[in-house]
């Protein structure tokens, strides 16, 4: 049974690693089943799968259903998958059940770490380990300095907290790869680079709130690591409307432009810093609708 499982897999030609979403995945797999082989149905694959229920497969696309770990297996062996497709596929399925952002984040890490994806997904997994450690946007900012060295041992050196070298190699990698540093073709010097980066947003914003957790640890950091004249920080707490959350939020977009636009027109940079600014509830929103 499970070479004549595998053969009609092949026959399918659906690749798991080609996807974020296990339920796509099902349902790509389906259809092309269908079209290869029109006796392909819900009850026949539910029967390969060794399950009581003849429309499960139906009722996990449309949502309806989650998958345990008894199920997962079942699945794999119904989808022809081997061991390390059958294990790529449960890391989809914990990446898409996962119940909090960190269970979503650990999922997700595993599922970058496989080769196969990262040669059909590449963006996604490199943007994400990108946003995941606060020190490779402060080493792209970090060659704005007319003495950038591409020197791991330099590099590392001059961040704060320090990085290791290795992990400044790393960095210097990546950014390469993602076009967020560029290296002139007649001087060899590297500079920071103005590509477009698109992802699925689900990953976007997984790496966006690994960042900021960083950040916001390096704020507390920076209290005890320099003195009040090289760093501001301040804090306000008030109680107002749903309007004035939402028109706060607009001015702060703003402030953020402008500052944005002070610092790109600065060209003699020397010293990389962060700005964090935070707007959120310390009460229940329920009553205001927001």
């Amino acid at each position: 049974m499970a070479g004549r499982i595998a053969s009609k897999k092949k026959d399918v030609g659906v690749s798991v690693y080609d996807f974020l979403d296990y339920r796509e995945y099902l349902r790509t797999y389906y259809g092309a089943a269908k079209k290869t082989r029109p006796s392909f149905s819900f009850r026949l694959f539910s029967k390969l799968a060794g399950l009581r229920s003849p429309n499960f497969l139906k009722l996990v696309i449309e949502g309806q259903r989650n998958l345990g770990a008894d199920s997962i297996a079942r699945f794999a062996g119904a989808l022809g998958l081997d061991a390390p497709d059958a294990e790529f596929f449960a890391d989809l399925v914990a990446f898409g059940q996962a119940q909090t952002v960190a269970e979503k984040s650990r999922a997700f890490e595993r599922i970058a770490a496989s080769r196969r994806f990262r040669q059909a997904r590449r963006i996604e997994g490199e943007l994400f380990t990108y946003l995941s450690h606060w020190y490779n946007p402060a080493v792209r900012e970090l060659a704005a300095r007319a003495d950038f060295r591409e020197d791991p041992r330099w590099i590392a050196g001059k961040l704060c907290p320090a990085i290791s070298p290795s992990q400044a190699a790393d960095a210097l990698k990546l950014l390469l790869s993602l076009g967020l540093l560029v290296r002139d073709p007649e001087t060899g010097r590297v500079a920071r680079g103005e590509p477009t980066l698109t992802t699925e947003h689900e990953v976007s914003a997984l790496g966006a709130a690994a960042f900021h957790r960083q950040m916001l640890d390096r704020a507390a950091q920076s209290i005890d690591l320099f003195t009040r004249d090289k760093r501001d920080l301040a804090a306000l707490t008030v109680c107002v409307s749903a309007k004035t959350v939402a028109l706060v939020k607009q001015r702060i977009h703003q402030f953020r432009e402008a500052l944005a636009e002070i610092c790109d027109s600065d060209g003699d940079g020397r010293v990389v810093y962060q700005l964090n600014v935070q707007w959120f509830p310390l009460s229940s929103t329920e009553d205001d609708g927001s």
